[in-house]
């Protein structure tokens, strides 16, 4: 068996133990009504050899009528035991699927940033929904169909055995050998079923990702291309179904031809043995009733167990992401973090993406409690990627970053973020309403205290004008709105988090010239007694902060207040300053 087809049962067995009385009463009453079930054919039996000595025979009309109603009584006890059945995987089955989606969903959210950054998001929502629909299928092949079988195979052995030794015996073989011909098949058959689940994958990636950026495809009048490009994907996708499906045609069609076979001549060796009055006619109505009972839960079977390893095929993508160790994670009985001052230290600090890319350079950097920073330089420079380090998107190689003394590894990272207010470049909304999205700074927050930090991020007016006010909903990632005024909800939401601790990142440079002196003023009382950390390409608007850092490759090249970088003869800052300046002037 292989490694991940174990994980994916132990992650499965997990789940079962939360409800395993449960799971076991629908085992018990699977059995129970097998039972109920298997008796009907021997009142048939009885019913058919009294049918046969004639009306004229006396007490055969009340013994048929005796027969009817036993049957009717074992028909009822099945119906009966087969609801509960029912009942309890209607209660179960359920729980246990939004379990798993709710493990699935924590531990996913767990993985770095760096993960989300090398992952489809539509695949990621489609593996998470393939591993709990592969629990609920594997488990209803488990009490719907193994069980019963087993319970079928072991009590028409028995019985057959008893009608006449030889009749069992061959059954036996033939089922035996009709099993492992099929779990040998299933197995072969499992490394196209993942390459298709693979490729399944795939399609939906890409689906996602043309889809997600639909507006481009239109501006670049790209429908043709993204068409060639899909059908690479599915043309993909389509060869490897058709061969997995294919396998499975052609030993479907053997499995006919061997039940017809064995079908044949169980009956060709039944009538020679009621020639010779070893048995009756009800007898091998009897035996009948059971092998075509027995072949259609074969049959079924055959389909069952290729069926369930396309679902272990299926879950086997989840299974592995669940599998893998969280890049970045919190120690055991971590604390959380406590920030009073917000002193923000790099010491020493190394960081690269791969190998071959170092990024951050034995960074040493103290910014002062409540200090207000800008980092500026080239682009692809290292700006945006110590904020990241700060927030713990990364760990880094070496060194150390402290806030407030505090090593930011050593704490939780739920607590460490929550200290810090970050409004991003191009902020993504969640497609909730507005009130909802400005809430997520401090979920607990009254809708007073929302309204009252979007009126200081300059978004109450334009949210009013809306006909659902603040309970509009945004669209996926916020479409429905400008990008200055997703910007401002951005705004409005750190307003009402109220960190210690802020990192803007170009937090005015979607906004038009006349909301960027409005926000500008609303983000100057924001950061009061804050730690502030301003990324910045637009030098104008970092001129009144208390210090100005130059990052180039990774590492500090300057700093000092604006008047101090342009009173120098020759600096980074200047040449900026001067080719942004002049080509204002130019214009």
């Amino acid at each position: 068996m292989r490694s991940t087809t174990k994980q994916t049962l132990r992650f499965y067995w997990k789940h079962l133990k939360a409800y395993k009385w449960l799971f076991f009463g629908m085992i018990v009453t699977a059995v129970i009504a097998v039972g109920f079930n298997l008796t009907v054919p021997y009142f048939l039996k009885l019913f058919v050899d009294h049918l046969s000595m004639g009306v004229q025979t006396e007490g055969v009309a009340e013994s048929l009528m005796g027969f009817i109603g036993m049957i009717l009584l074992m028909e009822a006890g099945q119906w009966v035991f087969w609801r509960l059945n029912n009942f309890m995987a209607d209660y179960t089955q359920p729980r246990m699927a939004a379990n798993i989606v709710n493990e699935s969903f924590e531990y996913l959210q767990k993985h770095s940033y760096n993960f989300f950054n090398n992952e489809f998001v539509g695949s990621l929502v489609k593996k998470v929904n393939r591993l709990s629909h592969s629990f609920l299928g594997l488990t209803s092949k488990l009490y719907w169909d193994v069980t019963p079988l087993f319970t079928r195979m072991i009590v028409i052995f028995v019985i057959l055995m008893w009608l006449h030794p030889l009749i069992g015996v061959a059954m036996l073989v033939w089922t035996a050998l009709y099993i492992t011909l099929s779990y040998l098949f299933s197995v072969y058959k499992l490394k196209f079923d993942l390459k298709r689940a693979e490729q399944d994958s795939k399609m939906s990636g890409a689906l996602a990702d043309s889809i997600t950026n639909n507006i481009n495809v239109k501006l670049f009048s790209a429908l043709p291309f993204e068409m060639r490009r899909l059908k690479k994907v599915t043309d993909e996708w389509r060869r490897r179904a058709q061969k997995s499906w294919m396998l499975g045609t052609i030993v479907e069609s053997i499995q006919g031809v061997l039940m017809i076979g064995f079908d044949i001549a169980i009956l060709y060796f039944s009538v020679r043995l009621w020639q010779e009055e070893v048995l009756t006619v009800g007898d091998i109505v009897w035996i009948q009733a059971y092998l075509l009972d027995l072949f259609r839960k074969l049959w079924d079977f055959g389909k069952m167990v290729r069926v369930a390893y396309e679902e272990l095929a299926n879950a086997e993508e989840m299974i592995v992401i669940l599998n893998r160790g969280h890049e970045v994670k919190d120690l055991k009985k971590a604390p959380s973090i406590s920030v009073a001052r917000g002193k923000v230290e790099f010491k020493k600090v190394q960081f690269s993406y791969s190998q071959d890319r170092p990024i951050i350079q034995s960074l040493d950097l103290t910014i002062k409690p409540s200090e207000k920073v800008a980092l500026i330089g080239p682009s692809g420079g290292g700006k945006s990627t110590i904020t990241k380090l700060l927030m713990r998107f990364y760990d880094i190689q070496k060194g150390q970053i402290l806030v407030d003394d505090q090593d930011i590894s050593s704490v939780t990272q739920a607590s460490l973020r929550g200290s810090i207010g970050f409004v991003p470049q191009d902020p993504i909304l969640f497609h909730r309403s507005l009130m909802d999205n400005i809430r997520y700074g401090r979920r607990e927050a009254t809708n007073q205290e929302v309204i009252a930090a979007a009126k200081l991020a300059n978004c109450h007016e334009f949210i009013m004008n809306f006909e659902g006010n603040y309970d509009t909903f945004v669209g996926e990632r916020g479409v429905k709105l400008s990008g200055g005024e997703k910007q401002r909800v951005a705004i409005a939401r750190a307003i009402l988090a109220n960190a210690p601790i802020l990192v803007l990142d170009e937090a005015t440079s979607a906004l038009d010239s006349e909301t960027e002196l409005l926000i500008q003023e609303a983000l100057e009382n924001l950061m009061k007694q804050k730690t502030t950390i301003v990324i910045a390409h637009r030098l104008s608007t970092i001129m009144k902060m208390d210090r100005i850092l130059v990052v180039q490759d990774g590492q500090l090249v300057e700093q000092g207040t604006h008047a101090e970088l342009l009173n120098k003869e020759i600096g980074l800052y200047k040449k900026l300053w001067n080719l942004q300046v002049g080509g204002y002037v130019g214009s």
